[in-house]
């Protein structure tokens, strides 16, 4: 049996990170367990030879919280973890962006990073330990994975940086950033803020850094101590040859067929100069076969494309859609684009089009996720979105959800999340339906949120706007930021920076990069562009609808929360759940009761509505001398007749004070169960009421 080798590194107020290897999983490539407290995670990385038809990275990360780490059962019928839950997949996409970048051009070997929790102490989060392991199992290996990584949660509490809070720090943070890189150098962050100023995610960042230094500093020690001599890769590279027959088909016109303005058009051209060049490298090429010939001038002349585009922009400031490196593209909002929904907006940058739809429902339309750490969350605001195949003018697979539209629909919903009041009644879901697609789909979404959710009439704090900002790189260190990019920039460029907020700061951030790292200052001047570009549409959005609409919208249902003395809660609820069970069932309402006597209605509409409020009153009310009922004969004698004017209240209605004339028997007035207008004239202290119904008629004809 191998030999555990173990490093401990402290990341700050009296915590400590052990990282470990040798002990499990010694048949992988590399594996390390990851320990913060009580959660320690297992991450293994292993590979394959790359297929003979591979033009990319293969990579794949599965990241699995096996609820018998906390010593739970699954829910449900089926007693066996299923498929993965959102939690799970964020993390398998937060734990893959930062490495993608750190293996070498042309490998293309299958690469599979996987993660499961052994223990889950319900305290430290496992996700970014995950992150941190991947870097370990890799650097531990003999792939060409050129790092190591850190990667760090940091909190804002009480105005102090924490460096992987505890999940009850995390509920006093007002930032969650999550950050990955090299020293000095960021590759990944993603994260929310509550509405913060720029300067405290900078600030942030610059504390991570510290942070992934000394995370990185163990990973060597560890490496030196347990890690494998790595391999020379093999490398998938371009022939020479045919880098040669594509540039000389394509070197006079390619500059003019990549700066063609729309996307459609554009991507016209460069399929038919693609078909051209193939059949010129066929003709030219004679040590290949014509299979290889294909797939080789398919990678190369994406290649000769993406430099192109790159050295235009660079040198000439050219961009493919003809705008300048800080110009925003045309924008259009509009709400109420649809009938029956309860709010909607479409949102519109260049060829970027979002629909989205709010609905507001009641607390059991809340989503409910039972965590393995044992903490149950409730989600009252959630935004879904989807990218069918027609947003790009394709043909494909059509499926459930995947892991992209997961990733950028929890982006949206973090960034948006942070203007919704807190105390507001109503369970709200937005869906994003993206209806054509040419970069930063995900901040269409955000910008087609604000829309939808003031045309609701949902009373959100400010409206929230996002950009993305992205970068080209030259061979002599140059750099250019550019505002706003469409599909080929993020294709071809080397950075999508999503930002999204209000006027007055931050609420969430992506980063992707292409690039093994970048400055933290480059990442904070591209946070002042977006910033910049973020309340230019901020002013279209609000010169669209200026603020949320006063009330709800009319197909929306109606709620109102009433208070009742918590000693009526038995009376509201009756025998067996009598009373309540009729009211929703007669009304087709929701009632929600709590222990304190608050008491939530949600009903189809106004009408309905008042309905409800005043059954609920009436089963929880007391009587009141002087105050006129509408109640039921439930039995009759010689002497009166017995009214339910409350309900389970009765009280006594005497012959006597049926009329303002001698009645001579009860039943020439009344029968059980006629509907009787009475007035209480007296409650004694035994607390038998008297009723009459005398008054009640003399009191309605004044």
């Amino acid at each position: 049996m191998a030999e555990e080798k173990k490093i401990i590194v402290d990341i700050g107020n009296d915590r400590q990170i052990e990282i470990s290897t040798g002990k499990m999983a010694n048949l992988a490539n590399g594996a390390c367990i990851v320990r913060q407290g009580e959660t320690s995670v297992l991450v293994a990385a292993c590979s394959g030879p790359a297929k003979p038809d591979a033009d990319f990275l293969p990579l794949q990360v599965d990241y699995r919280e096996k609820y018998s780490a906390a010593g739970k059962f699954p829910g449900g019928y089926i007693k066996r973890e299923g498929r993965p839950s959102e939690k799970e997949i964020l993390t398998c996409r937060m734990t893959d962006r930062p490495v993608r970048p750190l293996f070498p051009d042309g490998f293309y070997d299958e690469v599979q990073i996987q993660a499961l929790t052994l223990s889950v102490d319900g305290v430290n989060d496992p996700d970014v330990l995950c992150m941190l392991g991947a870097s370990v199992a890799l650097t531990l290996s003999d792939l060409p994975f050129q790092g190591p990584i850190g990667s760090v949660r940091v909190g804002y509490v009480d105005g102090q940086f924490i460096a992987n809070p505890t999940i009850e720090e995390m509920k006093k943070s007002s930032l969650e950033l999550i950050y990955s890189g090299r020293a000095d150098q960021v590759i990944m962050i993603e994260g929310e803020a509550d509405i913060l100023p720029e300067q405290v995610i900078t600030d942030a960042m610059y504390f991570a850094n510290e942070v992934i230094k000394k995370q990185i500093a163990g990973q060597l020690g560890l490496q030196s101590l347990g890690g494998r001599p790595k391999k020379t890769p093999t490398l998938h590279l371009v022939p020479a040859n045919v880098e040669a027959a594509i540039y000389d088909f394509c070197k006079d016109k390619i500059e003019e067929v990549c700066l063609i303005p729309g996307k459609e058009n554009r991507c016209v051209a460069l399929d038919e100069m693609l078909k051209g060049a193939t059949e010129h490298a066929k003709a030219v090429v004679t040590d290949l076969e014509e299979s290889q010939i294909k797939l080789e001038v398919k990678k190369g002349f994406d290649i000769l494309v993406q430099k192109t585009i790159r050295k235009a922009i660079l040198e000439k400031g050219y961009r493919p859609d003809g705008r300048g490196v800080e110009d925003i593209r045309p924008l259009s909002a509009e709400v109420g684009v649809l009938p029956v929904v309860h709010g909607s907006g479409l949102f519109a940058r260049g060829e970027t089009q979002a629909l989205v739809v709010t609905v507001l429902g009641g607390d059991k339309d809340c989503q409910i996720n039972d965590e393995v750490s044992g903490h149950e969350t409730e989600k009252r605001f959630y935004l879904h979105y989807n990218f069918p195949n027609y947003s790009v003018g394709e043909v494909g697979r059509i499926s459930g959800p995947g892991r992209r539209e997961i990733g950028h629909g929890n982006l949206a919903e973090r960034s948006v999340k942070k203007v919704i009041p807190a105390d507001f009644p109503y369970t709200v879901r937005c869906v994003s339906e993206i209806m054509s697609s040419n970069g930063s789909t995900s901040m269409a979404s955000v910008c087609g949120a604000t829309l939808s959710l003031m045309d609701a009439g949902v009373p959100i704090t400010a409206p929230v706007a996002g950009i993305s900002c992205g970068l080209i790189t030259g061979d002599n260190g140059e750099r250019l930021l550019l505002s706003d990019i469409i599909g080929a920039e993020d294709h071809y460029g080397d950075m999508d920076f999503k930002v999204c907020g209000t006027s007055a700061g931050v609420t969430g951030f992506q980063l992707d990069l292409k690039l093994p790292g970048i400055p933290i200052e480059l990442l904070t001047q591209a946070m002042e562009r977006n910033k910049t570009a973020r309340l230019k549409i901020l002013d279209v959005l609000t010169g669209c609808i200026s603020a949320p609409r006063e009330d709800i919208h009319p197909n929306a249902p109606r709620m109102e929360i009433i208070r009742i003395n918590p000693e009526k809660i038995g009376a509201l609820i009756g025998p067996g759940g009598k009373n309540i069970k009729a009211i929703t069932e007669e009304t087709g309402s929701e009632i929600d009761i709590n222990d304190d006597g608050t008491v939530k209605i949600l009903a189809a509409n106004r009408a309905i509505l008042d309905e409800v409020k005043y059954r609920v009153e009436a089963c929880t009310s007391e009587a009141e001398v002087g105050k006129v009922y509408r109640g039921v004969v439930k039995a009759t004698r010689d002497f009166g007749a017995f009214v339910e004017f409350l309900p389970g209240q009765e009280g006594l209605l005497h012959i006597s004070e049926m009329a303002n004339y001698r009645v001579k028997l009860v039943t020439d007035i009344c029968n059980v169960g006629d509907k009787v207008t009475v007035k209480v004239i007296d409650i004694d202290q035994s607390g038998r009421v008297r009723l009459s119904r005398k008054a009640a008629l003399e009191e309605m004809e004044a």
